[in-house]
């Protein structure tokens, strides 16, 4: 009898962060090679870098994606909308899970904001972040995204959504949607 030799069944890309994710957890981030990655998916090395470029990058899922659909929510508020009002919805949105994500996130959050090997990395990510907030706030604020202002907001948007992230990762039981809104709120008329 003859063996089949098909195709492996395919990994999806929300698979794959979840073998990394994991692994990254039980033996930390430093240990964990991509073949470890791609061992656990049940792939190739050169499958993997078809979904993601670099071990770093899998710690960071789909953000490209992401922040595209954030782009399309701000883009969607009408003008009359306040600025940072528009800007606080949108950023609680795009950080909005449903419950069987959270453990995922509150994984993928931990290792974006402590581990050291990926600070750099997450450097990178936090500016395509904060470009797309610092292009909205210049749109409204009639300035360019490099002006001042522009960048102050979307940095201060970026702070204090970490500074929400670092309270949720803190407290097991609580609510990211809920410090997201007041640290964004404690901005008040930044933009105004």
């Amino acid at each position: 009898m003859q063996k089949s030799t098909g195709r492996r069944p395919s990994t999806s890309r929300a698979q794959l962060e979840q073998h990394a994710l994991r692994l990254f957890a039980e033996r930390g981030f430093d240990e964990v090679t991509v073949e470890d990655i791609a061992a656990a998916a049940g792939i190739g090395r050169r499958t993997f870098f078809r979904y993601y470029p670099s071990k770093n990058d899998v710690v960071w899922g789909d953000f490209e994606a992401e922040l595209e659909r954030m782009r399309a929510v701000l883009a969607a508020y009408p003008e009359g909308t306040p600025t940072m009002e528009a800007l606080r919805e949108a950023i609680v949105d795009f950080n909005r899970l449903d419950a069987e994500q959270i453990p995922w996130h509150r994984r993928r959050m931990r290792l974006i904001l402590e581990v050291p090997a990926l600070q750099a990395h997450s450097t990178l990510r936090y500016a395509e972040w904060r470009r797309v907030v610092a292009e909205f706030a210049a749109e409204r604020l009639g300035q360019e995204p490099d002006a001042l202002r522009p960048q102050v907001i979307a940095h201060a948007c970026l702070g204090a959504a970490v500074a929400a992230y670092a309270q949720w990762l803190r407290q097991e039981e609580s609510d990211l949607s809920g410090f997201l809104d007041e640290a964004l709120r404690a901005l008040g008329g930044l933009a105004d």
